[in-house]
């Protein structure tokens, strides 16, 4: 049912591209806008897990994310002081892959995926307000020009324009987290693991990233001082530092090396109670923004792009748009859900700190891919795959 349908998408983050990709495939005439002079992203690492990677494999584009990854053999989880491992997760163990990747190489990987399957891209397209309540989708630009489109896809992320037309405002509330990242050379046998590098009120996770030369950090801290919900508002490393001073010599030799780091506030989301209507439909971070303590924002993106384009085509917009939130709605709720678990369990302290982790060492031990299986619903879950 996508074969000549015409189809506006709103953003060239990973959610965009991998919708405007998987529409293009089946036929569709994807128009692709985007704010930007120029699609690209930078600063930042992410990890793509086993329900990610399936997307982009289904999507034509293993070779190239193999090509442009690190494949991440562990994750360690160590105490913030003293270094020590508390537990470590082997990846490998389940026959899965996990993909250490600079967000920038996945957005190039996309880009020309999208450019490939013949989608048009826009660039210098800000659109200051989405009006649903014709019978077409309305945008209107930040000059003022007014353009009418037949099918719109909200991927704009965080303040998405679509959510609110389709929902009305909403207000995010500061978690009192703050969070900085940054890019460091990375040492000559940096192993393909991530770190999560644990303390009271804060943590830091680190790994390597474009085949072992650069290290991604992102450091995150409990404190009463709002911060902007922003990516790109740069911070004095010193802030960094000092935020982490207490922590092990590992952690102070990566973070004396940054000279240049980011910093955002961490804001938590309500998963949007309505993803589509009057022609149009929201997904990724539009839909269900998360905190990054589970690594699933994109992997979540990559999914709704396959599940949306394949309730499109088999069913059409009346009945796949209800099926498409169905299918959805629920799992990435129960996502964002455990990621903010997870965000309690990093920084607790004393004494549930030490008993925390004394239960983790005992796991480990005893049962060393419990805490792994744990999360089987997430990371074997294939969307391209009929349920």
């Amino acid at each position: 049912m996508l074969k000549n349908m015409d189809i506006t998408v709103l953003g060239a983050g990973v959610a965009g591209l991998a919708v405007g990709t998987a529409l293009a495939q089946r036929g569709a005439k994807v128009t692709l806008l985007e704010q930007a002079d120029a699609i690209r992203e930078v600063g930042a690492g992410l990890q793509v897990s086993p329900n990610g990677a399936a997307v982009l494999r289904a999507l034509g584009l293993q070779s190239a994310s193999d090509a442009g990854s690190v494949v991440g053999q562990a994750v360690h989880l160590r105490d913030g002081y003293s270094g020590d491992t508390v537990t470590r997760l082997d990846l490998t163990s389940r026959g899965q892959t996990f993909h250490l990747m600079h967000r920038a190489d996945l957005i190039e990987i996309l880009r020309k995926s999208a450019e490939d399957a013949g989608v048009e891209m826009q660039l210098l397209q800000r659109i200051e307000e989405v009006d649903l309540s014709g019978s077409q989708p309305r945008l209107i630009t930040a000059q003022g020009a007014e353009r009418n489109v037949n099918f719109l896809i909200g991927a704009d992320g965080l303040h998405s324009k679509v959510r609110a037309a389709l929902n009305g405002a909403a207000a995010p509330f500061f978690t009192h987290q703050v969070a900085w990242r940054a890019l460091i050379p990375a040492e000559a046998d940096a192993a393909p693991e991530a770190e999560v590098h644990m303390g009271a009120g804060r943590h830091l996770v680190s790994y390597p990233l474009r085949g072992g030369t650069l290290r991604n950090i992102v450091a995150v801290e409990e404190r009463r001082q709002w911060a902007e919900e922003n990516w790109n508002m740069r911070d004095d490393p010193m802030e960094m530092r000092l935020a982490f001073e207490g922590f092990n010599p590992r952690v102070q030799q990566w973070l004396e090396q940054v000279d240049e780091v980011w910093l955002w506030g961490l804001f938590r989301h309500r998963v949007a109670k309505c993803w589509h209507g009057n022609r149009a439909a929201i997904l990724g971070d539009a839909a269900h923004p998360t905190l990054p303590f589970l690594a699933q924002g994109a992997n979540m993106a990559l999914e709704d792009a396959w599940v949306l384009t394949d309730c499109l085509d088999r069913l059409g917009p009346d009945k796949g748009l209800p099926a498409y939130q169905a299918a959805r709605a629920q799992r990435c709720t129960r996502i964002v859900q455990a990621a903010n678990g997870n965000a309690r369990a990093y920084h607790l302290r004393e004494p549930m700190r030490s008993v925390a982790h004394m239960g983790l060492r005992l796991g480990g031990a005893m049962a060393p891919g419990l805490a792994l299986k744990r999360y089987d619903w997430i990371y074997s879950h294939d969307v391209t795959t009929p349920h």
